[in-house]
C-alpha cells in the first residue's frame, strides 16, 4: 500500500480560551475521517505563558495530540512557539505566517474575543491573532473553518 502524505491541520485560537471541549471535538472528527493508513498531524503555535507552560487553544490541541498518540493513533504534533520567530511583538504573526507557508490540508480557527489590555478597539470584537492567522490560511487557500467561542 503506498504512503499517504499526513492530512495537515493548523490549528489557532484564542491564548484564553479555557474550554478544551469545542478542540477536542474538532480533532475527533479528524482522526475519524483519516484513510487507511494515513496520520494526522497537528499544527499549533505553541503559545505560552511566562512559566513556559502552553495555553488556550495550543495547549488544548497539544493535550489532544499526546493523549491519541499514547493510545495507539496515527497522530503527531508539530510546535511552532513564536519566540523562534523573532521579537515580540512582531514574532506572533511572522510565526503564523511561517505556519501557513507550510502549507495545510485545513486550519480550524477557535476565535474568542480580545482580551488584549493594550488593544485599543471598542469591545467586544475578535481575538487578533487567531483571526489574523485564520485570514491568511483563506488567502493561502486553506480550507478554514472558524468557531466563535
Amino acid at each position: 500500500m503506498p504512503t499517504l502524505a499526513p492530512y495537515r491541520v493548523l490549528v489557532t485560537g484564542s491564548r484564553d480560551t479555557h474550554d478544551p471541549r469545542p478542540v477536542n471535538a474538532a480533532l475527533d472528527e479528524r482522526l475519524a475521517r483519516l484513510q487507511p493508513g494515513q496520520r494526522l498531524l497537528i499544527v499549533h503555535g505553541a503559545c505560552q505563558d511566562r512559566w513556559g507552560r502552553l495555553r488556550g487553544v495550543d495547549a488544548h490541541a497539544d493535550a489532544w495530540g499526546r493523549r491519541a498518540k499514547a493510545a495507539g493513533h496515527p497522530v503527531d504534533v508539530e510546535r511552532h512557539p513564536a519566540e523562534e520567530h523573532g521579537p515580540w511583538p512582531a514574532c506572533g504573526p511572522i510565526r503564523n505566517r511561517h505556519m501557513v507557508k507550510r502549507g495545510a490540508d485545513e486550519a480550524l480557527a477557535f476565535i474568542g474575543p480580545c482580551t488584549s489590555t493594550r488593544c485599543p478597539k471598542p469591545e467586544p470584537h475578535p481575538s487578533h491573532g487567531a483571526s489574523g492567522c485564520a485570514d491568511m490560511a483563506e488567502q493561502a487557500g486553506i480550507p478554514t473553518q472558524r468557531r466563535y467561542l
